[in-house]
């Protein structure tokens, strides 16, 4: 059980959507991960994100909408992201397009590109809250810069030392960031490897779905070098941990020698998936001197969730 601090702040929709319509800032629930949310036509609603986050600002931020047609009044789609939204909106996909010169959308959410990286989530309490808003949300996930995505309001409260808000909404039923898909001058090509695998998304374009690489500019949310970390330091692809390690194990484990959570005893990657955060978080806090993590198969779910623990292993 998380333990939370004495001064913490659980809200309703309706105090939520107040508090996004006087510039502050609440973390709500979204499918992928718990967001930090302030109304993204707002400057300096959008600057308390940073700096609560202790976000770099030149990483830009994804902008959530109540649907497709608020959407559409901020960037212009071409036939792939057309293609693309049909197909997953609502749901754990961010498309970077072109922005509209008259978005009203504050410059510090896009860090300077011409371009919006937006979405529809597919959780319905993150709607309603746009719906009664009335305005899009700018919402990275509602965690310190570089450290674990929050999948429980727990979580958050912990994070941020029950300073912010929360409007609850259960246990995040994808449990990794949205898959994000650029679309420009006829070309698609995926920002981050998120909830919706590479394959699925190919399937929907008809072609083989292009790659970012890892030296290319911070164009969207998750592409530094390091972010989603625990505290305790990470060992990846270990099949035995050495005695005092926490374990992080996927499929058939060893006999445990220290703290153990199973992503998936089944060897499920979506059940890996939502599960990923959520147990290191818990072995985080056990006091072990580190994390092994067991191989977990780059294919389908399996890219993004190495790219998380691949980017929370690397060094500062």
């Amino acid at each position: 059980m998380i333990e939370l601090p004495s001064r913490h702040s659980f809200v309703d929709l309706e105090t939520a959507a107040a508090i996004l319509r006087d510039g502050g800032i609440c973390a709500f629930a979204t499918e992928t991960v718990y967001g930090l949310g302030a109304d993204a036509t707002n400057a300096d609603a959008v600057l308390k994100v940073y700096e609560m986050k202790g976000r770099p600002r030149f990483n830009p931020l994804i902008v959530h909408c109540k649907d497709r047609d608020m959407a559409e009044t901020l960037v212009r789609f071409d036939a792939d992201a057309d293609g693309l939204a049909r197909a997953f909106w609502p749901g754990p996909l961010t498309l970077v397009l072109p922005a509209k010169s008259d978005n009203a959308i504050a410059g510090i959410v896009t860090a300077g590109l011409d371009t919006l990286a937006v979405r529809v989530p597919g959780h319905e309490t993150a709607r309603a809250l746009i719906a009664r808003t009335g305005r899009p949300i700018a919402a990275p996930s509602a965690n310190p810069s570089g450290r674990l995505s929050p999948t429980r309001a727990e979580e958050v409260i912990v994070a941020f030392g029950g300073s912010v808000p929360v409007l609850k909404g259960g246990a995040c039923s994808a449990g990794l960031e949205s898959t994000i898909i650029a679309c420009r001058n006829g070309e698609a090509v995926q920002l981050r490897a998120g909830a919706i695998t590479r394959d699925d998304i190919a399937s929907v374009l008809g072609r083989p779905l292009a790659r970012a690489g890892d030296g290319d500019a911070v164009a969207a949310p998750g592409m530094l070098a390091r972010h989603y970390a625990p505290e305790t330091a990470l060992r990846l692809n270990v099949a035995v941990p050495d005695t005092g390690e926490a374990y992080l194990g996927f499929g058939a484990v060893p006999a445990a020698v220290g703290p153990l959570r199973n992503l998936s005893p089944s060897g499920d990657l979506r059940e890996a998936a939502r599960n990923l955060f959520a147990m290191l978080h818990e072995l985080d806090a056990t006091g072990a001197r580190s994390i092994a993590v067991a191989p977990i198969p780059d294919e389908g779910l399996g890219e993004a969730i190495n790219d998380r623990l691949k980017r929370a292993a690397a060094k500062e």
